[in-house]
């Protein structure tokens, strides 16, 4: 992947931990609610930032570390040292983020109309969140992935994916239970290539092949009310 790659989410997830209280009152009335739950947000907070801290030391720059390292970073109302820190990193993140944004809808755009119909409706409907049910090769330039799409942005019910004309996949045959985080769309010859993110395991995965059959397996929930619902009157 060269735009939506592991280092890419990873680095997105720095960005989310770095959320600070907007005010001293607002930190105050956080703890004061964990301590009603019998629970100790500095020592929460610091478990968190525990599990984060290869990445945070990684992605933000040295002045960020001392506030890693004695985990005031999470443990304190941040002073107005760190507030500048974060807000000045945060600014550059965005900025970063929507060039690349910007950058893969050019590509996007510029290469749809060679695509396949069906390829350019897998990645615009979108599958994040989806879960993948089985993976399955009948043949070898065939590759079949069904995936839960009813916790996701469309579909919303399992849906069958018939990968043909296939030249290349390093999708594991045992994949069940992975999720569909995001993606990426590039043109060959002949069709196109498809990169995926999963999480669970987090692995960046390659679908080469010539068109792709979409196939839902049965209605959504809400369809199949309305249906039902149409048919009672």
């Amino acid at each position: 992947m060269k735009y939506f790659t592991k280092d890419w989410y990873d680095e997105m997830q720095v960005s989310g931990f770095l959320v600070l209280p907007d005010s001293e009152e607002e930190w105050e009335e956080e703890m004061e609610h964990y301590r009603k739950e019998g629970k100790d947000l500095r020592e929460l907070n610091l478990r968190n930032l525990n599990d984060m801290r290869e990445s945070l030391l990684h992605y933000l720059p040295e002045p960020f570390h001392p506030y890693i390292q004695d985990g005031t970073l999470v443990t304190e109302y941040p002073m107005p040292e760190l507030r500048m820190l974060v807000n000045r990193w945060g600014r550059d993140y965005k900025e970063r983020m929507e060039e690349l944004d910007q950058r893969y809808m050019q590509h996007f755009e510029s290469i749809k109309g060679k695509l396949p119909p069906n390829a350019v409706e897998l990645v615009e409907n979108g599958l994040h969140d989806a879960v993948v049910r089985s993976v399955e090769r009948p043949s070898e330039d065939r590759l079949v992935l069904t995936l839960d799409c009813s916790g996701g942005f469309s579909y919303f019910t399992d849906v069958r994916f018939t990968f043909e004309g296939v030249t290349y996949s390093d999708i594991p045959t045992d994949f069940k239970g992975a999720w569909w985080l995001y993606d990426e769309i590039y043109g060959t010859e002949d069709g196109f290539e498809l990169h995926t993110l999963f999480d669970s395991p987090m692995v960046e995965t390659v679908i080469r092949a010539r068109d792709v059959k979409i196939e839902p397996l049965k209605l959504p929930l809400f369809r199949r009310l309305k249906k039902w619902y149409s048919g009672a009157n």
